[in-house]
């Protein structure tokens, strides 16, 4: 065994830009983001904002609002009746954003700066959701959630904060929303941004480095406190990542990166040493009708080519208070995850840590079992590869 992370990587060589991996069977891995977040306070939010003459209903993430622990236990549930070829259920890793906005704090200086509740701290306001994080921690025990990190916030507080000193129009509708205990309802407001990218910032619009590892740093911060482990994976809020947002990842702990979808990509470590890992398959059932057929033919063209097939699906697929995305989600995921169990007999379901540990040590470890994989690591042209 040699140590491809250590022994190729982490000098960010050439090789380190251009070498792949390939995989001997199909896995499988479930990525979902947001979870923890607040949006739309539930139907007496929703009304607030409509009275406070917002029109919604256009569009999914009107509805967007916070999961329950019945939402997450019927997510549980559906996970733990699958098994693979090793008799494991799926790992779906929830990406969590640790804090929101202190609407109490905030209300009371007239909304002229913004606070942070963290995640460690409970939910703002008038937010409720009871058991809500003793649901998390259940389905983590039961290991049908891999907790990963999304950051400590979806949008980029820089931008917020220059909306609001503005005093126009955007720092109306942050207020408006902010009254109802709604942070941003992104599609209406693309302005805010993400965490570690600012639009109105000259291209390409990264924050900078030392930024970027302040607000990481305090992340893995708090997800220690509240997960009791510290992060190993992580996705940035919208994919809007650098080389900067990795550095910083890779001295917090984290070893693998997610990255939104496009063409198929093969697994490969970046020059920080981090795995970085594709999304090849969006199934979100809340804004799209589905081919169940359709996404399991993506499925197997990645496993024809040796990729893992990673599945985004975000947590409004499972919301159900505001508007039922749960029950349709379901029967979704459900039907799609026993289709490839029937075609693909040799199915692994895996989980970002998994997939490190099987290109680090070629093998990974389950239900106290220890399962080997043949993983290749490709050059360039894919005219070599060597094998462990």
């Amino acid at each position: 065994m040699w140590n491809l992370g250590k022994r190729l990587w982490k000098g960010g060589g050439r090789e380190s830009r251009h070498a792949f991996f390939t995989f001997d069977r199909p896995l499988v891995i479930l990525q979902s983001d947001d979870w923890g977040r607040v949006g739309v306070r539930d139907r007496e939010g929703y009304e607030s904002l409509r009275q406070q003459g917002i029109q919604l209903g256009q569009h999914p993430y009107d509805f967007y609002t916070l999961e329950t622990a019945c939402d997450v236990t019927a997510l549980m549930a559906l996970l733990r009746r699958h098994r693979d070829s090793v008799h494991r259920p799926p790992s779906m890793v929830m990406n969590f954003l640790l804090a929101n906005l202190d609407f109490p704090r905030m209300t009371a200086c007239d909304f002229q700066e913004i606070s942070l509740l963290f995640l460690s701290h409970g939910l703002p306001g008038h937010w409720r959701r009871p058991k809500l994080f003793d649901s998390y921690r259940e389905g983590i025990a039961q290991g049908v959630f891999y907790p990963a990190l999304h950051g400590l916030t979806h949008f980029c507080r820089a931008a917020a904060e220059a909306a609001l000193l503005n005093h126009g129009k955007r720092g109306e509708l942050l207020r408006s929303l902010w009254q109802a205990e709604t942070p941003f309802i992104y599609w209406r407001m693309p302005w805010i941004g993400y965490e570690y990218h600012n639009p109105d910032k000259p291209n390409p619009g990264f924050l900078s480095a030392e930024t970027q590892q302040l607000l990481i740093r305090r992340a893995a911060e708090e997800f220690r406190k509240f997960f009791s482990c510290p992060p190993r994976s992580a996705c940035a809020p919208g994919y809007r990542a650098n080389e900067m947002t990795h550095q910083a990842w890779c001295e917090c702990g984290v070893r693998v990166a997610q990255n939104g979808s496009g063409a198929p990509r093969h697994p490969h470590f970046d020059d920080c040493g981090v795995l970085n890992l594709y999304r090849t398959i969006d199934i979100e059932p809340s804004s799209r009708e589905l081919s169940i057929e359709k996404y399991v033919q993506l499925a197997a063209g990645n496993f024809a080519r040796g990729i893992p097939a990673v599945v985004s699906m975000h947590s409004i697929n499972f919301h159900s208070s505001l508007k039922d995305f749960r029950t349709p989600s379901i029967r979704v995921l459900d039907e799609f995850l026993s289709a490839l169990e029937a075609l693909h007999p040799d199915l692994l379901y895996v989980n970002d840590e998994d997939v490190y540990r099987i290109v680090t040590e070629g093998k990974f470890e389950a239900a106290g079992e220890t399962v080997s994989i043949r993983c290749q690591q490709h050059d360039a042209d894919a005219a070599t590869a060597r094998t462990r």
